[in-house]
């Protein structure tokens, strides 16, 4: 475990990230008042994410790798990452259901509704915790691969 604090640290990094990230966009109104902008702007989260395992494998390299990292071991720093990310994302999913933004199922099945993009019953059975618990923990390792992937390209050095 030791060869993976520097995984474990930034995999909590992202982890507040992620809760600050839901706190703003309930404080935005993104929740409720402002919902109908909730889709283009919740995917900006994406650069933070970039952001993450940049300075994550660029600490990796510095700190463990002493300045030198393969794009491989860049990469399995990653997935890494991305495995404590997973593990933490049922926890970091009931924060944002439970405490964080309550209402915002509540509000999205309004919202999807009364906008016809799906009915009472599909918006219900898609807008809860339980389905949100698996669209999140089945993203997050997928997203965290590619992330991994990419960023290992431009944080590699010989």
């Amino acid at each position: 475990m030791k060869n993976l604090k520097i995984e474990i640290k930034w995999a909590l990094i992202f982890v507040l990230m992620q809760l600050s990230w839901m706190l703003m966009e309930k404080l935005t109104g993104l929740h409720d008042a402002h919902i109908d902008k909730h889709a283009i702007f919740t995917n900006g989260v994406a650069i933070l994410a970039f952001l993450i395992y940049a300075l994550a494998l660029l600490d990796k390299r510095k700190n463990f790798y002493h300045g030198k990292m393969t794009y491989l071991q860049g990469f399995v720093t990653g997935i890494w990452i991305s495995l404590f990310v997973t593990l933490l994302t049922p926890i970091t999913q009931y924060i944002t259901s439970y405490w964080i933004s309550p209402e915002y199922f509540d509000n999205m099945i309004e919202y999807s509704v009364s906008q016809g993009k799906m009915n009472q019953m599909e918006a219900e059975a898609f807008f809860n915790f339980n389905s949100y618990l698996m669209q999140s923990t089945l993203f997050a390792p997928v997203a965290g691969v590619v992330t991994s992937a990419i960023v290992a390209l431009f944080t590699r050095k010989s």
